[in-house]
């Protein structure tokens, strides 16, 4: 058309429109950037569209980055398009492999030293055999929005490293393309610095702080921050002493990849128990309820409620310790799984404010100080108080504990026609009260291994801070559906206590001191006849 011949014609004396047409602007015709070109000679002084009359979003970008800040403070050194992009008649498309290609060299005009460290990583190296996939300054750093990493919003920042460095590392094509691992960015989720960094902390290590910056190098380097060799110096850096007398072994570490067998053994051991306990307690219970209902629905009317003596079941400073065990439990419950799931509605109360302060970690350790200590507390109580002693004994095992539990197990699931008698502290407070000190003692020794994990790291092999981690998050489920499914049923759901069981508050009983009263258990025996009819 006539822009093409208007061209043409600014070709016969410049040289420059010759130069465009190879360019990233071959498309912009002169008159665009050049007013009033048509008159000759051409009127002197007529001022140029700068970039920003094409280009607004970008030079917004531009403005409020470090590079426009440091423009607008008066420093002239500072980048524009120009510097970064060339003349406007010569420059190449960013995406051009050329462009790519020269980027570390044209950052590297202002930071050399940054360039140089660059050139001689992995991705340096790539980029310069001309592998077009491999990272440049813009792929990390941005584009023309470039900030710096203290800011929050920089893709650089402690909180962002994890995605930036996931847009290749995370990319299941181009680990099979160059032949990377796949699984970086699900092993470190998994971790506890992943899991801690999604949470918003910012002190937690991201992937630069163990594999470096812009001098990212092989582990098989001798000069490599993730070399064994270095390993301990690294992770020296927040943990002092680590890997001082045993290898700290391998970092990314995915579920049954590399584990160590106590690891992988316990993991195994608590997918077993743990179906098969709930599913018991299960089966327990709702056989319980189910049979309780029948024998209030079908049985006879239930007899005026005789007078007897409450019992007491709980003295004052065990209903203490009870309060404060269940206060300090369900904190821990909370801010322990909020870790482990950040993304979850409710874990949102204290993951909220992990990256101005560390809410969730401190509500977890001070809950778990006042649980230990709860737990010392009552070993003394029995020691000094006879009392309390004598009333703890009733909850002592017996032989006969297993015979009771069976015997109403099976009458439950209907494979028995007859209840066993109960004794008044049977297999279920025991039960109870036993599984609480088992799980407080794994849960305060795996806890303590997990908290104090700079001094577990300098002296211990950092596998048994694998066998704390695994431990300590599958007895915790344990824990917590035990308490739902077996201690909340015998508190609220029993038939016999609904709405709630109050010994916690009074000291006494709700539930007449005999398990089951004559009257109680010809009712059931009449609700099974007439169910059989």
């Amino acid at each position: 058309g006539l822009a093409q011949k208007a061209d043409a014609a600014c070709a016969d004396c410049h040289e420059q429109a010759k130069q465009v047409q190879a360019s990233a602007h071959a498309q912009v015709e002169c008159a665009a950037c050049h007013p009033k070109h048509e008159a000759y000679p051409h009127p002197a002084g007529i001022p140029k569209p700068g970039c920003a009359s094409c280009h607004g979003s970008i030079a917004a970008d531009h403005a409020r980055s470090v590079h426009g800040r440091a423009l607008r403070a008066g420093n002239t050194a500072a980048p524009t398009c120009t510097v970064c992009h060339g003349n406007a008649h010569e420059l190449k498309p960013a995406t051009a492999a050329e462009f790519r290609k020269a980027e570390p060299e044209t950052c590297g005009m202002c930071h050399s030293h940054v360039a140089d460290e660059f050139r001689g990583s992995v991705h340096g190296a790539a980029a310069l055999r001309g592998i077009t996939d491999a990272p440049v300054c813009t792929d990390c750093h941005g584009e023309h929005s470039i900030l710096s990493p203290e800011s929050a919003a920089s893709p650089v920042s402690p909180s962002h490293i994890r995605e930036t460095c996931g847009q290749c590392h995370g990319s299941v094509q181009l680990a099979r393309r160059f032949g990377l691992s796949a699984d970086r960015i699900i092993s470190f989720d998994a971790s506890f610095h992943g899991l801690a960094g999604k949470s918003g902390s910012q002190s937690v290590a991201n992937c630069a702080s163990c594999h470096g910056v812009h001098n990212i190098l092989p582990s098989s380097d001798l000069r490599s921050s993730i070399h064994p060799k270095n390993l301990s110096a690294t992770c020296g850096r927040c943990h002092p002493g680590a890997g001082r007398r045993f290898a700290l072994g391998t970092t990314h570490q995915l579920e049954g990849r590399g584990e160590a067998a106590a690891v992988v053994w316990a993991r195994y051991a608590y997918r077993i128990l743990i179906p098969l306990t709930i599913g018991l307690m299960l089966l327990h219970n709702l056989g319980d309820w189910v049979r309780k209902l029948l024998a209030r629905r079908f049985g006879p009317a239930a007899p005026q409620p005789r007078i007897w003596q409450p019992e007491l079941r709980m003295h004052g400073f065990e209903r203490l310790q009870h309060a404060l065990l269940a206060v300090s439990f369900t904190l821990l419950i909370w801010s322990g799984f909020a870790l482990k799931y950040p993304d979850q509605w409710w874990a949102w109360p204290l993951v909220h404010w992990e990256q101005y302060w560390p809410v969730r970690g401190t509500l977890h350790r001070t809950a778990a100080v006042v649980i230990m200590a709860v737990a010392v507390a009552h070993v003394t109580s029995l020691v000094v108080s006879r009392r309390l002693r004598s009333h703890w004994q009733t909850l002592w095992p017996q032989r006969s504990d297993v015979t009771e539990a069976v015997g109403v197990l099976l009458y439950n699931l209907g494979l028995s026609s007859r209840k066993p008698q109960v004794s008044a502290h049977s297999y279920v407070e025991k039960a109870e009260y036993w599984a609480v000190i088992w799980g407080t003692v794994i849960m305060a020794a795996t806890g303590l291994l997990l908290w104090f994990n700079t001094l577990v790291l300098a002296w211990l092999p950092k596998s048994l801070l694998d066998l704390a981690t695994v431990v300590h998050f599958y007895e915790a489920v344990l824990a917590t559906l035990s308490i739902v499914v077996w201690h909340f049923y015998f508190v609220i759901f029993d038939p016999d206590v609904y709405p709630l069981e109050t010994a916690f508050l009074t000291g006494y009983s709700v539930k007449p001191p005999r398990a089951e009263t004559p009257m109680e258990m010809h009712a059931e025996e009449h609700a099974e006849r007439e169910i059989r009819q």
